[in-house]
């Protein structure tokens, strides 16, 4: 299963000079926890997270007490700046992923670099996504009857064009298990790499067979 099939499509996104109120209120209407920031061509440039707000709210009186400081005593460290837009508070060394990377990648990456979600960018440098550990975690929620459903109507039928009765399938836990005969290997391989990016299913087990290995017959002239 791969990134693209399950992140977020049309993420909801900031430039670096909304101001932080605003994008204070996009992240509560929209209820999500983090907002890809984006320059005038739709290139990744941030993000800025809860944290980045935290951060700034534990700070905000800190000013002032300097400067009270250094009035009274004429050693207090300068004031601090008091951020008014995204770009000022937002963090620019982004971790992101492709759209094609493999799910397991994207948990490990978010384990290993300890963060809730990962601007999916594509080799155009355009934010085509975000997936978040909600995203990993759903995805492995879908009800087996639905997931059975999916191979029979979706792969079986509408993509390979075959009768569903062809192939016997079972789910139990997200793990699909295969089994009949097709005509040729490449049918069998296409339909268990296609099962295999269902969005839920953990694994597939296949016991399907088939009549021609078209490997050998490919390109074997004449004997």
């Amino acid at each position: 299963m791969k990134v693209r099939d399950i992140m977020s499509t049309d993420p909801i996104s900031v430039r670096g000079d909304t101001l932080l109120k605003e994008a204070a209120r996009i992240m509560v209407r929209h209820k999500v926890s983090g907002l890809p920031v984006i320059d005038e061509r739709g290139h990744l440039i941030g993000i800025v997270t809860e944290d980045d707000f935290l951060r700034r709210e534990a700070s905000r009186d800190l000013p002032n007490r300097l400067s009270l400081l250094d009035a009274l005593f004429g050693d207090g460290e300068p004031a601090m700046p008091v951020a008014e837009t995204v770009a000022e508070v937002m963090t620019t060394r982004v971790v992101t992923i492709g759209p094609e990377a493999e799910i397991g990648e994207a948990a490990r990456l978010m384990a290993s670099r300890n963060v809730k979600r990962l601007p999916v960018v594509g080799g155009d440098g355009l934010v085509h996504g975000i997936i978040s550990r909600a995203d990993i975690v759903n995805a492995f929620t879908k009800p087996d009857d639905v997931i059975e459903d999916e191979v029979r109507e979706d792969i079986i039928r509408r993509l390979l064009f075959l009768d569903p009765e062809t192939v016997a399938v079972t789910v139990a836990d997200g793990v699909v298990h295969l089994s009949g005969e097709l005509e040729n290997r490449s049918e069998v391989h296409l339909l268990e790499e296609l099962t295999r990016r269902i969005a839920g299913v953990v694994k597939v087990d296949s016991e399907v067979t088939y009549q021609i290995d078209d490997r050998k017959t490919e390109g074997s002239g004449p004997l």
